[in-house]
């Protein structure tokens, strides 16, 4: 056998249900192979099943040869699978919360990997080898790192504590399903390039799962696409990307590269005719398998560089925008006219991590952020793993307590103000998390989910409403019965903004909302909050680490930093002609993709 791994005629069943349609897929010694698709068209299923993991309600047949050992992948028993996984095949998944032990350590975690695998030297030698691996890894301070559980680290942090783990054995194949989604931009780049370190130094083999054809086109050789269970098309990178033949490549490539139709507005598979408007909704593999599981420094410059803001259409022209310094000295951004809807000035959140011995430390999370959010506007931050995006949103809308510093949105106060007095800001402002099936209740219907935050309404009403808003987001009136498990990931994400826009909020707050979606359904909930904002008359205050969905979603932008705001102002602006060293470093590391004709 001279290919690594050879997959023939793979299929999966769900009794009589086939979800996986006869998969072949080859994989040479050193080569890097992307597995293309939207969410369930069968590419984790299609990893799951070469590593044993599939649940038991689930069947899979056909043959998958791994060289070098005598039996099939497929039929190998959990004793024999636990011997290959983490040695001869490691897999990164792509949420790292389930997949770590939340009561240990994660330096422990990664000692554990090498250890169960014949590592030599003992236990102190596992654990100094696992700094080595979280130091490779791009973690700061990783001896520190080391003695942190998964809880106390970011999403970035945490899915490069897994890649550490699925590294540490130098395996002869890579399975990596959605690595860098919950990663910005200069940490993937990172990633990416200790991906290519690794199969370059020792020969690993990679199969790449991915929604972002720009980390394919950047990383690998081959490609192979998938649509509902079955290959349409595969070969050569460059003769995939650059003369697709199948419609429905055609179409991922165009929809990867935030193409805008005549109307400005995103397109979607289902808007080229790739997929039919009435195909299910729901999402069979996400139903089976929900719950499944730095660089050289930078001259930062003295200060930040801020730029004049862009207000809403009826705003003074560019030309009257002023930046004037606060009391403090600092520089925020200031538009004459009304007053803004959210204000912050000065804005400090320090946490502090008590050691067991020795002083405790202090995390500036936040540091003396200041701008101004206009009425009807579309501001974006942006910013690595880390920077503060998220601690800011906390702040902004009182699910934290800040340090220091103002808040005030609709010109009211909300640092200081106690939780039992904020009821005016859970009807002004509202939040969409990253994590829906985090945020949604198993337990409850979602009527319920989604009128939860209706307070004084009676039962017919509350369903109206819900109704109402779930038609709102394309979602159809019978949804309102079943529950969040029985939905794919991107209607999950609907059900969330649903339940934020219910009570008709002013200010709608989205952290990281589409960085986990596929392309397809990424476009969808764009165009639905774009949507939604001139429906509702919101005003989006959008955090992500994917630069190109901020320029397509946000009219302005603010770029964070170690706290700080380093740069601000109209987003194409900033994209084109970043002031800011790091502002330019994160242009830059962000995977590009040129739109193809559909």
């Amino acid at each position: 056998m001279s290919a690594l791994l050879q997959v023939s005629n793979l299929r999966v069943h769900s009794g009589p249900r086939e979800l996986l349609h006869g998969i072949d897929l080859r994989v040479e010694r050193g080569e890097r192979v992307g597995l293309i698709g939207e969410s369930g068209s069968g590419k984790t299923l299609t990893l799951l099943a070469l590593m044993g993991l599939l649940p038991e309600t689930l069947c899979a047949t056909g043959a998958a040869r791994l060289d070098g050992e005598d039996r099939d992948l497929l039929t190998l028993g959990d004793r024999a699978s636990a011997r290959l996984r983490g040695r001869r095949i490691s897999m990164v998944f792509q949420e790292p919360m389930t997949a770590l032990d939340p009561l240990m350590p994660v330096g422990r975690q990664v000692a554990e990997i090498l250890t169960l695998h014949g590592f030599a030297g003992g236990a102190r030698a596992a654990r100094a080898r696992s700094v080595e691996l979280l130091d490779g890894v791009g973690l700061p301070d990783p001896a520190a790192a080391a003695r942190a559980y998964p809880h106390q680290l970011s999403g970035g942090q945490r899915q490069r504590v897994m890649l550490a783990m699925a590294m540490a054995n130098t395996p002869d194949l890579l399975l990596a399903d959605e690595p860098t989604t919950a990663l910005d931009v200069t940490v993937q780049r990172r990633v990416l390039d200790l991906m290519r370190e690794q199969v370059a130094r020792s020969g690993t083999s990679l199969v790449f799962v991915t929604h972002d054809l720009g980390i394919v086109a950047d990383l690998c050789d081959r490609v192979v696409i998938l649509r509902d269970g079955a290959v349409v098309e595969e070969g050569p990178l460059d003769r995939v990307f650059s003369a697709p033949q199948h419609p429905y490549t055609r179409s991922l490539l165009a929809v990867s590269a935030l193409a805008t139709d005549a109307r400005g507005r995103l397109v979607t598979v289902v808007d080229l005719g790739a997929v039919a408007p009435d195909r299910p909704a729901a999402d069979a593999e996400t139903e089976m398998l929900g719950a499944v599981l730095p660089t050289a420094p930078v001259d930062r410059g003295a200060g930040a560089v801020v730029l004049p803001m862009p207000g809403r259409a009826a705003a003074p022209e560019p030309g009257r925008h002023e930046v004037l310094p606060d009391r403090a000295g600092h520089v925020f951004n200031h538009l004459p006219g009304d007053d803004p809807l959210l204000a912050v000035a000065d804005l400090r959140r320090i946490y502090v991590r008590p050691h067991r011995i020795g002083r405790a430390t202090r995390v500036q999370a936040v540091r003396d952020v200041s701008f101004e959010v206009r009425a009807g506007q579309r501001f974006g931050v942006v910013g690595e793993s880390g920077s503060g995006k998220s601690t800011l949103l906390r702040l902004v809308t009182g699910l934290d307590q800040a340090t220091a510093g103002s808040v005030r949105i609709g010109g009211r106060e909300v640092v200081g103000t106690p939780e039992r007095s904020l009821a005016w800001l859970r009807r002004t402002a509202q939040i969409v998390f990253q994590d829906p099936m985090g945020s949604l209740d198993p337990r409850m219907r979602i009527a319920e989910v989604v009128t939860e935050p209706l307070r004084g309404v009676g039962a017919d009403e509350r369903r109206a409403r819900a109704a109402e808003v779930l038609d709102a987001v394309g979602l159809p009136a019978a949804a309102l019965d079943r529950y969040p498990h029985q939905f794919s990931g991107g209607q999950r994400q609907r059900i969330a903004i649903a339940r934020a826009v219910v009570t008709r909020p002013q200010l709608l707050v989205a952290d990281e909302a589409v960085s986990s979606l596929d392309v397809s359904v990424r476009a969808q909930v764009l165009n639905l909050l774009s949507d939604l904002a001139d429906e509702y008359g919101l005003t989006l205050l959008f955090v992500s680490h994917d630069l190109a969905v901020v320029r397509r979603t946000c009219d302005t932008v603010a770029v964070m930093n170690e706290g700080r705001i380093v740069e601000c102002g109209p987003t194409e602006q900033v994209y084109e002609h970043p002031l800011h060293p790091y502002t330019a470093e994160l242009v830059a590391a962000a995977p590009r993709l040129r739109a193809t004709g559909a």
